[in-house]
């Protein structure tokens, strides 16, 4: 099946499933995060929108832990960079609708919670196609060591993806079910 009806499908299916905002065990994830040592890690997050799994209360959780966070700021016509944010901070619309923060300081986070359309069992991701996430995760990867976690909800799952050699295996993937690692 192509990517765009898959994500059709999908898209479709999560707004239908996730219209009441369906949240992640945050303890479930925090626990999870900190077997990486995360006392001196930076996480990088992003702003959900278009029913995408809600990770501001992971983010909001990590940050009273005194934990560094940040979201992506789109840079260019299919780039993207981390920059550090914190909930005191005024967020920005871009062109699409997506709140980003200022362009203060850039980082380069240690693990980044991925948003995802759907999902496969060998941990390939399904954007929104534009490519920002595969990019981001190829740039970094050169610069440093990585660990990245989709979140999505289970129905989001789909027994195979058709896969090209820019997308990028995710290293784990978190619904309201379940952790695959």
């Amino acid at each position: 099946m192509l990517k765009s009806k898959v994500r059709k499908k999908i898209l479709k299916l999560r707004k239908s499933i996730n219209a009441n905002n369906i949240q992640l065990n945050v303890a479930n994830i925090l626990n999870y995060l900190n077997k990486f040592n995360i006392k001196n890690k930076i996480i990088g997050g992003y702003y959900p929108v278009n029913f995408e799994i809600d990770d501001l209360n992971i983010l909001r959780q990590l940050e009273k832990k005194k934990i560094k966070i940040s979201l992506p700021i789109i840079t260019g016509k299919s780039d993207m960079n981390f920059y550090s944010w914190s909930f005191k901070d005024i967020l920005i619309l871009n062109k699409y609708g997506i709140p980003e923060p200022e362009m203060k300081q850039k980082v380069y986070p240690d693990i980044i919670m991925v948003p995802l359309v759907a999902f496969d069992k060998k941990f390939y991701r399904l954007g929104y196609g534009g490519g920002f996430y595969d990019r981001y995760i190829e740039k970094i990867s050169k610069k440093k060591k990585i660990l990245t976690i989709g979140l999505a909800l289970s129905c989001q799952k789909v027994s195979r993806l058709p896969i090209n050699k820019y997308d990028k295996k995710l290293d784990a993937i978190v619904t309201e079910r379940y952790i695959l690692k």
